[in-house]
């Protein structure tokens, strides 16, 4: 089911169905990707309790192996609405006998949606209902809408950072990081321009807390999008080599597994964890204009 939520700027829908954001609206501008699966058939889905891909699809817990699929579960499967008012809307998943089979922790899982202005504030809540600490991550996936050039191609976009520094990235093998790294350089102005080969090689991924603004802009260089967030590394993804006309921009709060690493869950890189009882909380916020 899809809700709706508004202020006086700004419209959001989000579907119940992975309590995935769908659609914001400044006055007739839709901000985000629509889903068409020629390019990508999601909108702005939580990656939860894994970010990426595990090497061989499986991991190791509690003495056993398990198999997962890309970015776990809760994007695919229906949350409860919990409450909603005009400008905020709060959706709640729990685990269940499904998921205890497949990730053997008891929690729940609370995402959140408010307006404020021109932005919208994204709150997850990981709830452990369990009886020892879990293992975990999340994460963003929203995309976003881009002007392609008169040929087609992503010329004419930029990414603005909140900083002018080198960005080491770490390079990527789909579907698994390398245990390499790369550069770019933005502008004096913190802008890197895209073209037709930027994501030939898939996700730039930026670690260890190198930036936490990042927006979308044209070729105007003004931003039309900025997400504002604490999380310690970042994606930004549109899929590869085929100029597709959207551009995410992902905080997350884990990653995928470095490929040939074969540790215990609670050992991957970036692997966040709550305690019995207790509540890991964390926000972001996309902001249009």
């Amino acid at each position: 089911m899809r809700y709706t939520i508004s202020n006086e700027s700004i419209k959001a829908e989000i579907e119940s169905f992975g309590a995935e954001l769908k659609s914001l609206k400044k006055g007739d501008r839709e901000y985000m990707w629509c889903a068409d699966p020629k390019f990508w058939n999601r909108t702005s889905p939580v990656l939860f309790p894994f970010v990426g891909a595990l090497n061989n699809g499986v991991y190791r817990t509690k003495g056993k192996e398990y198999k997962m699929g890309q970015h776990g579960f809760a994007r695919d499967n229906e949350f409860e609405l919990l409450e909603q008012k005009s400008d905020e809307i709060t959706f709640v998943f729990k685990s269940n006998e499904e998921t205890l089979a497949e990730y053997p922790y008891e929690f729940e899982l609370r995402i959140a949606y408010k307006l404020e202005g021109s932005s919208i504030k994204v709150n997850w809540k990981v709830i452990n209902t369990g009886n020892e600490t879990m293992p975990f991550a999340i994460g963003a996936h929203p995309a976003f809408n881009i002007t392609l050039d008169e040929n087609g191609t992503q010329n004419g976009t930029f990414v603005k950072f909140d900083t002018s520094k080198e960005l080491e990235m770490r390079k990527f093998e789909d579907p698994v990081a390398l245990d390499e790294m790369h550069y770019m350089q933005p502008d004096k102005d913190g802008y890197i321009a895209l073209d037709e080969h930027s994501f030939d090689n898939g996700v730039f991924i930026v670690e260890n807390d190198q930036a936490h603004e990042v927006s979308l802009a044209g070729k105007d260089k003004k931003p039309f999008v900025t997400l504002k967030f604490d999380a310690p590394l970042f994606g930004v993804w549109s899929p590869v080599k085929k100029n597709a006309p959207f551009v995410c921009i992902e905080p997350w709060f884990g990653r995928a597994d470095v490929k040939g690493f074969d540790g215990e869950l609670k050992d991957r890189d970036f692997e966040q964890s709550v305690d019995a009882g207790k509540i890991f909380e964390k926000e972001y916020s996309i902001t249009v204009d």
